[in-house]
């Protein structure tokens, strides 16, 4: 879940191409993208991982640690929780049940979870699927009910409740305690809570989880073999960065790397690597996941209010880039973890950084990660736009 939540917030061969489009061949060469780790790492970030992905090899870049216990240094291809960017998979797969004719992003919530967004003003006959994937429809983020979500307000509630199972049904109940933000359609917010009912809209239309949709749509034939749903496994698996969420309340720093991803379900709980994520976005936007109707409607963005040049598509979003034109990414957070990615509009450069610590006490350290993430993003998909 991205900084939104925080705020409350097929390697082929060596020589091959990856399924999407980038290259496997490994080009170690710190450079710039070395520099940039290192200075995300000086700010206040515990550990960093880089990877790029271009047309001329592949280069990686690390900086800190992955567990302040041992001092362990980070792994490159280590396992991190995606948090959001768990949205674009998400999304990918609601559009490709569109495609099949099996649902429209015009029918409503109401008409495939009869009576589950009611109460308070909620109202799921007036809110469409569009809506709920492009966080048009007003509605509330369970993430911002304490009871809903007690792990993550304070340490001792993160070790209370961090093996705690939720159902989805569960999670926007809670949601649904709170009125909404505004009338459907008219207004922009992030809402975890619309992939939450994203997630129960592919297990009602297809009768099989969110967790096996994805895995069978996207995760097997792209060979992301770092890349799965948890369930209630609250272990990363070796290779992992620990994660390290500094608590608003009592500024305690918490190893929270253990954590029932449930909590998140479908707004957030993917477990993956940085060559995965760049392997992905360069299937999609590469049209190999989505037809071209479908990739259109991903990729028709709406103005995210306060933040100008940039929009969000169905799952999907864009930030101008300084040497110009934009990139499409979804980034995101979990407990003790911030990642973001890029790719270019063309998918011949791809870039996926992930951090395993999250300050929530001390906003200008956070604010200073949170622009070092983007200035590496940013020199990465610049950098180099005509050598290679």
């Amino acid at each position: 879940m991205r900084r939104r939540l925080a705020a409350l917030g097929a390697a082929l061969g060596a020589a091959a191409v990856l399924a999407s489009g980038l290259s496997a061949a490994a080009a170690p060469g710190p450079g710039l993208l070395q520099r940039d780790a290192a200075a995300l790492h000086a700010a206040g970030a515990v550990g960093v991982a880089a990877v790029l992905d271009t047309p001329s090899g592949t280069q990686t870049a690390h900086s800190g640690t992955a567990d302040l216990r041992t001092g362990a240094p980070v792994f490159p291809e280590a396992h991190y929780r995606a948090g959001s960017t768990t949205k674009t998979f998400i999304a990918t797969v609601v559009l490709q049940l569109v495609g099949e004719g099996r649902l429209s992003l015009d029918d409503t919530v109401e008409s495939r979870l009869p009576g589950l967004v009611s109460g308070n003003g909620n109202d799921g006959s007036r809110i469409t699927i569009r809506q709920l994937l492009q966080h048009t429809s007003g509605l509330p983020n369970y993430t911002s009910v304490r009871e809903v979500f007690p792990a993550g307000y304070s340490a001792a509630e993160y070790y209370a409740h961090r093996f705690r199972h939720y159902e989805a049904e569960e999670l926007v109940a809670g949601a649904m305690r709170l009125p909404p933000r505004f009338e459907p359609g008219t207004d922009w917010a992030y809402s975890n809570t619309n992939y939450i009912l994203a997630g129960l809209i592919i297990e009602r239309v297809t009768g099989h989880s969110w967790e096996e949709e994805v895995r069978d749509r996207i995760i097997r034939p792209l060979g992301l073999t770092g890349t799965y749903a948890p369930g209630d496994d609250p272990v990363l698996p070796p290779p992992a960065v620990h994660g390290y969420h500094t608590y608003e309340e009592d500024g305690r720093t918490v190893d929270t790397t253990l954590f029932n991803a449930t909590a998140a379900d479908a707004s957030g709980a993917l477990i993956s690597t940085p060559r995965d994520i760049n392997r992905f976005f360069g299937a999609l936007i590469g049209g190999r996941l989505l037809e071209g109707p479908e990739l259109a409607e991903m990729l028709h963005t709406h103005p995210i209010p306060g933040e100008p040049g940039r929009g969000y598509g169905l799952g999907i979003e864009t930030t101008p880039l300084s040497c110009g034109g934009f990139y499409w990414h979804h980034g995101g957070n979990a407990l003790g973890y911030e990642s973001e990615d890029g790719i270019t509009v063309d998918g011949d450069r791809a870039v996926t950084v992930s951090v395993n610590s999250y300050d929530a006490a001390d906003t200008a350290r956070q604010d200073a990660v949170d622009a070092g993430v983007r200035t590496l993003i940013d020199d990465a998909l610049c950098a180099g736009r005509t050598a290679d």
